[in-house]
């Protein structure tokens, strides 16, 4: 396993993070969750991403459970607040929310202190001075060792770089986008945005949904046991943006096993190396419904992709990637 700073805020991040959205919250049984996170920590993870929205806060019961049998300095835990929890109709990033949450948080991962808190999406309804003060109150009470955020816009990250810089606030350490072979959105501004103010990426469905691992193929049912096959997995996979689950799409993804092939990586591993080519990318959070696939994605720790293989990934998906 790598380590990398996570921008620059206190925290080294394992190059590869597990997280819990849909698998952990309950895609699948409690005990395989356990297993996998023990898996990942087995394999020299240390960042493990939820948030307490996943499963109305069953994600953050079960990471806590599986975590409690290591060492506190063998792991970090990375949650986030926005979205209702539940039937609770109250969300958002008010500083009665922070407060509120927080708490809810560290009781359910049976902890003292999150080591990064995640504004789950940018919150329009509340001002951002009273978000980031009441983040900066989070971290002085010694609850909160570092804060970040998912999903925001360079815009948004830049008007809060001037609130915290105007302000003397503890400032924002993370960025937490989707992006993938096939979704790059963030490779723009974002990124941009990023590096110019020592923001570190967290690369979230770094798989796209599990397309990535080459298991789909067009015309064809999702094999049994399969995210796809899920009712409770495959839920975001038509909606997070483009349909993961396409003909097209799955026709061009087929073009890519060739080339994974040749440079002897799964296909699951050649997508991890080419996220975390990018020195934007502090981490890439993987989820797994077995322990087997956390053994096989940190195999793609360290590997290089070549020139030739980054231009015929281009020449195979570049066409149906997202790029803006």
């Amino acid at each position: 396993m790598q380590y990398r700073r996570l921008g620059i805020g206190p925290l080294d991040v394992s190059a590869l993070s597990f997280g819990t959205w849909l698998t952990v919250a309950g895609g699948v049984g409690r005990e395989q969750a356990i297993r996998c996170i023990h898996a990942a920590v087995n394999c020299g993870i240390t960042l493990f991403d939820t948030a307490n929205q996943y499963g109305a806060g069953e994600a953050e019961r079960v990471l806590g459970e599986a975590l409690k049998s290591f060492p506190r300095d063998r792991y970090l835990i990375a949650t986030k607040l926005y979205f209702p929890v539940g039937g609770e109709p109250d969300h958002g990033l008010s500083a009665a929310q922070i407060q509120k949450q927080l708490e809810r948080s560290l009781t359910r991962l049976g902890v003292d202190v999150i080591d990064l808190y995640q504004c789950h999406r940018y919150d329009r309804e509340t001002p951002l001075e009273e978000t980031m003060t009441a983040l900066e109150r989070a971290v002085k009470s010694g609850k909160v060792r570092a804060i970040g955020f998912s999903e925001w816009t360079a815009e948004q990250i830049n008007a809060t770089v001037k609130i915290v810089c105007d302000g003397a606030l503890v400032p924002f350490c993370s960025s937490q986008p989707q992006y993938s072979m096939l979704w790059r959105k963030p490779e723009g501004a974002v990124f941009d945005a990023c590096a110019r103010h020592g923001i570190g990426n967290l690369a979230f469905s770094p798989l796209a949904h599990g397309v990535l691992s080459g298991k789909y193929k067009a015309g064809e049912a999702p094999p049994p046991g399969s995210r796809a096959a899920s009712e409770e997995m495959n839920k975001f996979m038509e909606s997070a943006g483009r349909h993961y689950r396409s003909d097209y799409l799955l026709a061009a993804v087929e073009e890519l096993k060739p080339i994974a092939a040749e440079l002897g990586l799964t296909m699951a591993q050649m997508a991890l190396a080419w996220v975390l080519r990018r020195p934007e990318v502090a981490s890439a959070i993987i989820g797994a419904s077995r322990p087997e696939q956390v053994e096989d994605n940190v195999r793609a720790v360290g590997v290089k992709l070549p020139d030739e293989a980054l231009t015929r990934i281009d020449v195979a998906v570049g066409r149906v990637a997202v790029r803006d």
